[in-house]
């Protein structure tokens, strides 16, 4: 068997894995959230990795913001899971900000997660939340581009005077 073969056939493996595995995570999340939902409302908090470990925070609150239940997944592959944080049961999550001294002791990643679950609470609370639609890859370029033409547009004009 020549090596192109062999080297495709190990490609489309790799990514049937991967698109299983992510399958997996997303159930547990799934089943991760619906646990909580049944406690109350659920804070998400996330901060995306490209390179460094992606950051999800999951905080299940009461009519009052007090924390039920706490849960982060932290990870850069699929392997990862859901842990429970159980020192934050209890606390208020109107508190849940860079100076809490429970916060402070997590990794940058989980604290600028938290940090978006409260912003995100606080703003559903107070009724003005809207969720930001990332552009689609066509429609970031179609912004870079015209970024572009009006730079060089002005280096024109500044040239010209």
């Amino acid at each position: 068997m020549s090596f192109i073969y062999l080297f495709g056939a190990f490609v489309v493996g790799a990514y049937l894995m991967q698109v299983v595995l992510g399958m997996k995570q997303i159930k547990h999340f799934n089943q991760t959230y619906q646990e909580l939902r049944r406690k109350g409302k659920v804070a998400i908090g996330r901060r995306a990795g490209k390179i460094k470990a992606g950051t999800i925070v999951l905080f299940a609150v009461d009519q009052q913001g007090k924390i039920l239940d706490a849960r982060k997944m932290q990870g850069v592959t699929v392997l990862a899971k859901f842990h429970t944080l159980s020192a934050y049961i209890g606390e208020d999550i109107h508190y849940m900000d860079k100076y809490h001294p429970l916060v402070r002791q997590e990794n940058k990643l989980i604290q600028q997660a938290m940090e978006n679950a409260r912003e995100i609470y606080l703003r559903v609370e107070m009724g003005n939340y809207q969720e930001e639609q990332p552009l689609s890859p066509l429609a970031g370029t179609k912004v870079q581009l015209q970024l572009w033409k009006n730079q060089v547009q002005a280096k024109m004009k500044r040239s010209v005077e």
